[in-house]
């Protein structure tokens, strides 16, 4: 882990370990009804402050907790249009297999790249600092996968033009 990205990683850590205090919380509008408050949003006594932890003004996370459920936005940095190519291409990717990661919402929410949603029923059937470590294991992740993308992008790049202009010299 690099060292500017440690307190960053580190305040997130706390954060969510912290608003992971969730506990099961039946809907007071509909009976028989349990659904996330964070995202239904019936009731604003059952919300919590929203947090935003930011690295620079281009890499944030967004934690939004509510008595049952806790939602985890995060944007990514994307210094040029390459990244920012790679990164909505990467995120599309993963979306569209939202299935196979229980947490991770379809569709992120407005001004983030990626969102996941972990509700009282995951805590009950997950260990709490796994969540929280997959989390942060994909925030530093997702960092390097979309370098390692962008550098193999450019390699490709400068392999076809030195053979596109082999003809001119």
């Amino acid at each position: 882990m690099a060292q500017t990205l440690r307190p960053y990683l580190l305040a997130t850590r706390r954060t969510v370990t912290a608003a992971l205090c969730l506990q099961n919380f039946g809907s007071q509008v509909v009976e028989r009804h349990n659904k996330p408050e964070v995202e239904a949003r019936h009731n604003k006594e059952l919300l919590l402050q929203p947090v935003i932890i930011s690295r620079n003004t281009t890499e944030r996370v967004l934690i939004e907790g509510s008595v049952n459920s806790l939602r985890i936005s995060i944007k990514i940095k994307q210094a040029d249009e390459l990244e920012q190519i790679l990164c909505r291409r990467f995120m599309r990717f993963l979306t569209q297999r939202a299935e196979n990661f229980v947490i991770l919402r379809r569709k992120p929410i407005q001004g983030y790249d990626i969102s996941f949603l972990i509700t009282n029923a995951n805590v009950e059937q997950m260990f709490k600092h796994k969540l929280v470590d997959f989390i942060l294991d994909f925030m530093e992740e997702v960092d390097k996968e979309i370098n390692e993308m962008k550098l193999s992008v450019n390699a490709r790049a400068r392999i076809t033009a030195v053979e596109f202009l082999k003809v001119f010299v």
